[in-house]
């Protein structure tokens, strides 16, 4: 069930009923200086309108529609059962960016930390730092370790296309995209590499994504319900996988495989702690949810642009062909190869412009402030959202364009381009995404053209961008960079 008929449902099982109380409800507040806009239905507030649509394939409606009648800075509305101030433009980005730990603190719905977190972690505390990365895994990703990883990125592309593409004449890119990105994750993080059953995980993290954002209803046969089902059953395989790594630890010491998961297991903290099996469990289900869909999404629809564009894959299949003839039939990608993609890159950005894979995230206000000139009371809730500058044609003129010639150069004005969120909260995976990315298109563009099967496919939001048929394309297979 989507996101919009759940809340529907919702909306009928538990809001309808005291119809007259609904009739005669009015938004009342102690503070009159709040932002302006309407809170909506009580409970429930303009759920049903965000959720409508992101499932029409155009969640910028729903900001714009508002920036438009109450104020293009901020305005007040009541999203996932919380009063909440959506911040806009680039002004409104810095402000929450430069604010982080000061002003305001990340924010997770209870349901969205309860899909997530082990259950005893949930019980025992619902604290931001919880949801805060490793403090080594920037260190983890960061180029320098990056540079070791480009081999198996590479290795992994060719081997999967090989098995998985070119015996086609068609393929499902999305489907296909994530299954890529998953085992990249798992052979990474964990070191695991058993198709079948990092397969089996997958389709489990697909039931829990679904209900990331679904109605908080735990009952038999609900999206939520189900949720919870895979998510206990994935936090039990990984326990599985950590206490037979840390037995590995103890036995073989400094022999013992070193990735991140051996970091998580042995790094601690300033008071010489080291995380608990079920929060390092936490922690590494919020890493893999964050890779199941963000980067196979951005390749999907990196692939789209480039079938609808014959110029711009032209100047990609230009640039991968070098790279690909520098480095030789029997060579893998090295660093400096990536670095070379600056084109490629500039498309997966305007890609990401036009087709952000996070709309956005949450912050709550630990203190009261203002903003714009309106005050934002403690406890409140607030929303920064990509599509209040991304199609803004004060920051990108002609903005529903595909123009990957906006990122050269010194590229768009300061917190307008914001794929990855910014300040102490930005991605800290954003490199590796790249690498990941390009590596994939490399392998993808070397060996084939491509057209849409179905020209007038849909897209929905959920949270992130989903093409309604998995976007099936028709491979033509090149021969030395020509079909």
């Amino acid at each position: 069930m989507d996101l919009f008929f759940s809340y529907l449902l919702y909306f009928i099982l538990f809001i309808s009923l005291p119809i007259v109380f609904l009739i005669t409800y009015r938004h009342k507040s102690s503070n009159p200086n709040l932002p302006p806009g309407t809170m909506g239905w009580p409970i429930i507030g303009e759920t049903l309108e965000f959720a409508s649509a992101c499932q029409g394939g155009n969640p910028g409606r729903f900001l714009n529609d508002r920036m438009n009648k109450y104020s293009p800075q901020v305005f007040k509305t009541s999203l996932l059962e919380a009063n909440m101030a959506v911040i806009c433009g680039a002004s409104g980005n810095k402000f929450l960016f430069s604010n982080e730990d000061k002003l305001v603190v990340s924010w997770w719905q209870r349901s969205m930390k309860k899909i997530l977190c082990f259950p005893s972690v949930f019980n025992e505390t619902l604290t931001r730092d919880n949801f805060r990365p490793p403090t080594f895994l920037p260190e983890f990703l960061k180029p320098e370790a990056l540079q070791h990883y480009i081999v198996t990125m590479d290795s992994m592309a060719s081997e999967h296309i090989e098995l998985n593409w070119s015996p086609n004449r068609e393929v499902l890119v999305f489907p296909l995209a994530r299954k890529y990105s998953f085992a990249l994750a798992f052979r990474l993080f964990m070191s695991i590499a058993d198709p079948e059953y990092v397969e089996m995980i997958s389709h489990h993290f697909q039931i829990l994504n679904e209900g990331f954002l679904s109605v908080p209803i735990d009952i038999p046969g609900t999206t939520f319900n189900r949720a919870l089902k895979a998510s206990k059953f994935i936090h039990n395989e990984l326990l599985a996988i950590i206490r037979k790594r840390k037995m590995e630890l103890q036995q073989k010491g400094d022999s013992a495989t070193r990735d991140l998961l051996s970091h998580m297991l042995l790094v601690s903290d300033e008071n010489c702690n080291v995380k608990s099996e079920m929060e390092i469990s936490t922690q590494v289900i919020c890493l893999l949810f964050a890779t199941h869909h963000t980067t196979s999404s951005v390749i999907t629809f990196i692939l789209k642009y480039l079938a609808e564009f014959p110029d711009v894959y032209s100047k990609v299949l230009k640039e991968q062909m070098e790279i690909a003839k520098s480095k030789g039939p029997e060579g893998f990608l090295k660093w400096d190869d990536i670095q070379k993609m600056k084109y490629t890159w500039n498309v997966a950005n305007e890609t990401m412009r036009l087709t952000p894979p996070v709309q956005g995230t949450f912050r709550e206000a630990i203190t009261d402030f203002t903003y714009a000139g309106f005050t934002i009371p403690k406890g409140w809730k607030m929303h920064w959202n990509v599509n209040t500058t991304h199609r803004d044609p004060k920051y990108f003129p002609d903005p529903e364009k595909f123009n990957p010639s906006r990122f050269e150069g010194k590229g768009p004005q300061p917190f307008t381009f914001v794929p990855f969120g910014g300040g102490p909260r930005m991605c800290p995976g954003r490199e590796y995404a790249r690498a990941q990315v390009l590596a994939f298109i490399h392998n993808v563009v070397t060996r084939f053209k491509w057209e849409k099967v179905d020209p007038c496919e849909k897209v929905a939001y959920n949270p992130s961008p989903i093409p309604s048929k998995g976007f099936p394309i028709r491979l033509q297979p090149l021969q030395n960079g020509f079909i």
